[in-house]
């Protein structure tokens, strides 16, 4: 079962919305370097807001996760593409339901 996970919530900056779509969209195939991300997912609630979240199995995999190449990509873009500074919350995970 996942344990922890990841959450941030993002602003896109006024024009930059859908590069910031694409680039979330984008991040996704950077899953492969990451086995122990269990789940991933990169969401948009209407046109200038969107979120990462993420579960992992342990500490270990949340750490791998904050020191991958999605992290370093946002950290790289953040600033180009979205407003406010960036929070990212460690929630722990209560209960899942994943595919076997």
């Amino acid at each position: 079962m996942t344990k922890l996970a990841l959450y941030v919530e993002l602003k896109a900056k006024a024009g930059k919305e859908e590069e910031a779509a694409a680039f979330l969209t984008g991040a996704a195939g950077l899953l492969a370097q990451e086995p122990q991300t269990v789940v991933w997912f990169a969401v948009r609630f209407d046109h200038n807001t969107f979120a990462i979240f993420d579960a992992f199995d342990s500490e270990e995999g949340r750490q791998a996760h904050l020191n991958g190449l999605i992290a370093a990509a946002l950290v790289a873009r953040y600033d180009e593409l979205f407003d406010g500074p960036l929070a990212i919350r460690n929630p722990e995970v209560m209960a899942d339901r994943l595919p076997a």
